[in-house]
């Protein structure tokens, strides 16, 4: 028992000497020179006294704050107008990105869709000269024209498959 009262005591001695401390601190920011300290619970005069007695007192001038509206703005360098060339879909963007002439590495895979094109394209024109041919007939020479024709991809330029990049 006489413990519990002994750390008691010294509680609140440490806690009026804290506030005693807190005090002065205050006093001596607000320039200030408290010479009573209030004792237990301040009440609410004391309060509003206090106030009337900070508002009367002419604030001094605060340091003017530095936000993003005092600096000057920047050019936005991502929007910066540029020679650059524009490009609105993806295709145009290889395009505009792909740094060398790119080769055909496997012409043989658009064989049959090239090939079918160009019989739509021919064939009428084959079977007006030769109305008397076969279609089989026609689908030989037709087969010879391919050969030698530009739109055929294996007589377009093309690199062979492990061809250096």
């Amino acid at each position: 028992q006489d413990e519990k009262e002994k750390r008691r005591l010294e509680a609140l001695e440490r806690k009026k000497e804290n506030q005693r401390l807190l005090e002065e601190e205050d006093a001596r920011l607000k320039g200030k020179a408290k010479t009573e300290a209030p004792v237990g619970k301040v009440t609410r005069a004391q309060i509003e006294d206090t106030l009337r007695k900070e508002h009367q007192t002419p604030p001094k001038e605060k340091e003017k704050i530095v936000t993003h509206l005092d600096t000057p703005l920047e050019e936005n360098m991502n929007r910066a107008d540029t020679d650059a060339i524009e490009a609105r879909t993806i295709e145009d963007a290889i395009a505009v990105l792909s740094t060398e002439n790119e080769l055909d590495r496997h012409p043989e895979r658009r064989m049959k869709a090239a090939f079918a094109t160009f019989e739509e394209l021919h064939m009428p024109r084959l079977k007006k000269e030769n109305p008397n041919m076969r279609l089989s007939q026609l689908k030989q020479q037709l087969k010879k024209e391919w050969m030698k024709s530009p739109d055929n991809p294996l007589n377009q330029r093309f690199s062979t498959y492990n061809a250096a990049k």
